[in-house]
């Protein structure tokens, strides 16, 4: 249990957040969100004790251990990766490490031999003897042979240390785990297992993460940092925005009486608590959502970019024929006979090779040729292609946003007509006239789906758009793209994303596509045993 009592925290004099006051207890799960530079990864350095306070107390009890994942990829490159695993349990990594020593000793004394049995005792007594066993067995959840447990940490790939830090997190047996982007780098497999891990932990787990399916099946409450404070809501992240979202029309429409509003909200409840079963969330030990009260319900000071795609025509029966397509990159056939033909009405979703998926998009873009085969767009369709790498569009450009955007418009280039896709995308007032090479990385996103939004295509191509961007923004993105009449060719890593707008499912592989049929993302990792079924 942590006791979060009348926590501040200021720098030069900012409040970040201030009298705080909050209670984590086992046997649950805490997604932590916010608005970017809200204090999300700041707050669980609190936690964590990394961050001293402002003010305030955090209390947890002395005997409870508290395990951190640590980002920092090259931290352990000179040990193995069971020695990396190892020291999730400090004390345990002490204990091995204290005992070698005296059993490397020549001059062995009687002292030396009463040491090592209390180590030996102690040692047990921390599960020492199946450490080995539970590292190897954390890393096949992971999908890492067991076989690397004594490979050095510095001859694995950026996704396999990845996967070993967050095994350091999760073993020993720790009572508290503190998550910052858990599932960055993971493959789908690794975040199911992830998950199905987390529903069974009896501890108490705190996560940040911009993952809106795995917030979703492993939360039960949401901590949300808003107005600077932050506050406790029952529920995942799903009834959290939409009961968030419920509030603040409401607070829009002043005709409606307080009592209308008071049953919307309860009818909302009664049918979020009848659906609960659909999630893993709902699994939880405690029926969390029936305590919910209208007075509870949260109402956010977020602002929301909108995304939405219009077509100037409507697409022919001809859309796209693929034809054999092959392509070789830096040595490695990353396209291999690739053939497929694109109907009206469908939004696909490639999966697999990201190597794969992103030279494909290029290729229908136009920037790159084929080694073989060739491709046709329908005469009556026009496209629009988001990059994955978005760097050539803003590197050593001097042009402000509203200049940048002005670039692509062929109907009108007023700045009241560009005004108008830039607000969309909460850029206002002065910040239109700030250059675009010192965007972030979300900002540079959202100018790049200002400039789709601009050309009225009837097929967008769209190769990882949520990178870079807050929950907020990745929200937009997917309520756009999914109200989009037109056609979608995309990839993606955010799983909700790819099953709340894909109706077909290709991957790509050696001979083509490996897989190509009609059907959501969830049926298509069943058919092909992406994620093992009960």
């Amino acid at each position: 249990m942590i006791t979060v009592s009348d926590l501040s925290l200021s720098f030069s004099g900012q409040a970040l957040f201030s009298h705080v006051d909050l209670l984590f207890t086992e046997g649950n799960c805490y997604g932590v969100i916010g608005a970017n530079g809200a204090g999300k990864s700041t707050f669980l350095r609190i936690l964590s004790g990394e961050l001293e306070p402002t003010g305030g107390t955090v209390s947890i009890d002395p005997k409870l251990r508290m395990s951190v994942l640590k980002q920092d990829h090259h931290a352990y490159d000179d040990y193995t990766v069971f020695e990396t695993i190892l020291m999730g349990n400090p004390r345990l990594y002490e204990v091995l490490k204290e005992k070698d020593a005296l059993y490397a000793k020549e001059d062995f004394s009687d002292e030396d031999g009463d040491r090592a049995a209390e180590l030996e005792a102690e040692f047990a007594e921390l599960n020492g003897w199946e450490a080995e066993t539970e590292a190897g067995r954390l890393l096949q959840g992971l999908g890492i042979d067991n076989m690397a447990l004594y490979s050095i940490m510095s001859s694995l790939t950026g996704a396999e240390k990845v996967k070993v830090l967050l095994a350091r997190a999760l073993f020993g047996q720790p009572d508290i785990i503190l998550l910052d982007e858990p599932t960055n780098d993971l493959d789908v497999r690794s975040i199911s297992w992830l998950e199905d891990w987390l529903a069974e932990f009896p501890g108490t787990v705190i996560v940040v993460s911009h993952d809106r399916h795995f917030l979703n099946n492993v939360c039960t409450h949401i901590v949300d940092i808003d107005y600077n404070k932050i506050k406790m809501y029952v529920g995942n992240y799903d009834f959290w925005y939409e009961s968030s979202q419920l509030i603040q029309r409401m607070i829009r429409d002043q005709n409606r009486k307080a009592e209308e509003k008071i049953k919307e909200l309860q009818n909302f409840i009664q049918r979020f608590s009848a659906n609960r079963s659909k999630s893993k969330q709902a699994t939880s030990r405690k029926r969390l959502l029936d305590k919910i009260t209208v007075e509870e319900m949260p109402a956010s000071s977020r602002r929301y970019p909108y995304v939405g795609f219009t077509m100037d025509r409507e697409p022919g029966k001809e859309i796209l024929t693929v034809e054999n397509l092959s392509k070789t990159v830096d040595g490695v056939k990353v396209l291999d006979g690739v053939s497929f033909r694109v109907n009206r009405g469908d939004k696909i979703a490639f999966v697999g090779n990201e190597l794969a998926n992103t030279t494909l998009f290029r290729i229908l873009a136009g920037e790159l040729e084929p080694d073989e085969g060739a491709f046709r767009w329908g005469v009556s369709t026009s496209q629009s292609f988001f990059p994955s790498d978005n760097s050539a569009y803003f590197n050593g450009c001097d042009l402000s946003i509203l200049e940048w955007l002005g670039q692509y418009s062929s109907k009108d280039t007023t700045e009241t007509y560009l005004r108008g896709f830039l607000g969309k995308m909460l850029f206002s007032g002065d910040e239109v006239y700030k250059p675009v090479k010192v965007l972030s990385g979300g900002e540079k996103v959202r100018c790049m789906l200002s400039r789709m939004m601009l050309y009225g295509s009837n097929v967008i191509v769209l190769d990882q758009p949520t990178n870079h961007l807050d929950l907020e923004s990745i929200t937009a993105v997917n309520n756009g793209v999914a109200e989009f009449k037109g056609i979608v060719l995309f990839a993606s890593h955010d799983h909700q994303f790819v099953q709340t707008i894909a109706n077909r499912i290709i991957e790509l592989g050696e001979g083509g596509c490996r897989f190509d049929r009609s059907c959501t993302y969830d049926e298509y990792l069943e058919l092909t045993g992406a994620i093992a079924q009960a």
